[in-house]
């Protein structure tokens, strides 16, 4: 009886969408961009700004909470925790006078009222388009655990943060957020308005990292570990790749950032633009794994465990890979290779892997300045490797899916929703945006939302059966995913951060 119980819980755990606060990217370490939340509204309207002001009238807004100023560009994913919200954006709309240009920025904002909080400014590497593209920002979506947050900076640097911002002191070990957040031999004294380091890792410097364009990517914690994508990848001409013995995926202790694990799968050396996509970990059977799209093209699944090596390095075991893409995506039928960033070639993983079922699915795309092509998306049960089914209707791209009521959501670049069966991998319907899409799906409350590049937020109903239930329309691109905290709707914009509930009656 006990062990029917324990199934039964085991089971329950593992299939969850989850609602409440929505700490990470995915919502939870399964990385499903779901949520059990209700009361979702389906009619929005985000309304004007105010007369030569970036600030929103909310007189002119239905169903809006309220509306905050973030950057210029912002592609990360809002997260929220025990009353805070965290987003990464650019210096555009400066919050400090003593911080002016391009600077990449983690805005902290609270989740009742909207009030900006606290920022943590991060000066650019200085390297241009290859290393840290002019005004991204901060593309990663920070991890909210135990009143500290964690991210990838522009810099390629990992950061852990308080919260509470400078507001409480400075605390931990780390005490110079003065030279760090200085730049231009200028200098700077942090107040309570700013963010608050604990630890940094810089794994340029420590690894030999080379970011291609940006640093990006989301981290995860396994077992109290830190597992985080490197974005390792090719320099200026796209053909090299500057430091390939270099790990695409490493362990960080969580209290102090040291390094505790490294992939020795060699994807460095076959990486074919960057590793962009981010880790998720979950139980398979009573074992954690790490589960990782990789910049080669193949999908892994990595033992949390790392053991020493005859070098002496600390490696993460591999469990098994899968290669994303189908032979004739990397070989034409007269044997010769197929070019990289052409339509039918061969594409990485920057879409995140998402657990479901004791099956991980996912898709294959590339920057979308390599414009549309052949795609992919495959269901691997997470035990074995083998892969259960693929779906190739759908072109190449970088959403994350979401998974309820044994249905997939997948968006590929073009700007096409494809619901899936996740049984069987048989196509139940598809829906045209007609603007591309770099955002993933939400599946919230009997609706699906999702943003594209023409600033519109699609609602779908739910379901096996296709059905437009509105669209709504914003002032600038979404590029972010939607997502629900607390039964309130979050949508960021390139430029706003939108709450969106219905008044309660």
């Amino acid at each position: 009886m006990k062990h029917i119980v324990a199934f039964i819980l085991f089971t329950l755990f593992n299939n969850l969408v989850f609602s409440s606060d929505w700490p990470e990217w995915g919502g939870n370490g399964y990385n499903n961009m779901a949520s059990s939340d209700k009361g979702i509204p389906s009619v929005m309207e985000p309304g004007k700004r105010k007369k030569g002001s970036e600030e929103i009238d909310l007189s002119t807004t239905k169903n809006v909470k309220w509306a905050a100023k973030i950057g210029s560009q912002s592609y990360g994913t809002p997260t929220i925790a025990d009353g805070k919200i965290l987003i990464g954006t650019n210096n555009e709309s400066p919050r400090d006078a003593q911080h002016e240009g391009d600077r990449g920025i983690i805005m902290c904002f609270d989740e009742k009222k909207g009030d900006f909080l606290w920022q943590l400014v991060i000066p650019k590497l200085g390297a241009g388009k290859v290393s840290d593209w002019e005004y991204l920002g901060v593309c990663s979506s920070p991890l909210i655990h135990e009143g500290r947050a964690y991210f990838i900076s522009n810099r390629c640097k990992v950061v852990c943060i308080d919260m509470e911002g400078m507001a409480n002191g400075n605390d931990g070990p780390y005490k110079d957020e003065e030279k760090f957040m200085a730049t231009g031999g200028k200098t700077f004294k942090p107040g309570k308005k700013d963010g608050d380091i604990i630890w940094l890792y810089d794994m340029r410097e420590e690894l030999g990292v080379f970011p291609h364009n940006i640093a990006s990517s989301s981290p995860k914690i396994v077992d109290g570990k830190l597992v985080v994508s490197t974005s390792n990848g090719v320099d200026w001409s796209h053909l090299n790749v500057p430091a390939p013995q270099a790990p695409c995926l490493i362990l960080l202790d969580l209290k102090t950032g040291e390094l505790i694990g490294e992939e020795a799968s060699k994807i460095g050396e076959s990486t074919m633009h960057c590793n962009w996509s981010s880790p998720m970990v979950a139980k398979v059977g009573d074992k954690s794994s790490i589960f990782f799209g990789g910049g080669d093209g193949y999908l892994y699944s990595f033992d949390p465990n790392a053991k020493e090596d005859d070098e002496g390095f600390l490696v993460l075991p591999e469990n098994w890979k899968v290669d994303g893409n189908l032979p004739e995506y990397r070989v034409d039928k007269d044997g010769k290779k197929i070019k990289y960033a052409t339509f039918e070639g061969p594409s990485e993983f920057i879409s995140s892997p998402v657990f479901y079922k004791g099956h991980v699915v996912t898709l294959i795309g590339q920057d979308p300045e390599h414009g549309e092509g052949v795609g992919r998306m495959i269901s691997v049960e997470a035990k074995s490797g083998k892969v259960a089914w693929d779906y190739t209707e759908i072109e190449r791209g970088i959403s994350t899916v979401s998974i309820a009521d044994d249905l997939v959501y997948a968006a590929d670049y073009r700007g096409r929703v494809h619901c899936v069966d996740f049984k069987t991998g048989k196509k139940q319907w598809v829906y045209d945006t007609k603007s591309h899409i770099w955002g993933s799906t939400l599946v919230a409350d009997g609706k699906v939302f999702i943003g594209n590049e023409d600033g519109e937020v699609v609602i779908l109903k739910h379901g096996r059966e296709l059905k437009e239930i509105g669209i709504v329309e914003f002032s600038a691109p979404v590029y972010a995913s939607p997502i629900v905290a607390n039964g309130v709707l979050y949508v960021a914009s390139q430029t706003h951060l939108y709450a969106f509930k219905e008044p309660a009656k």
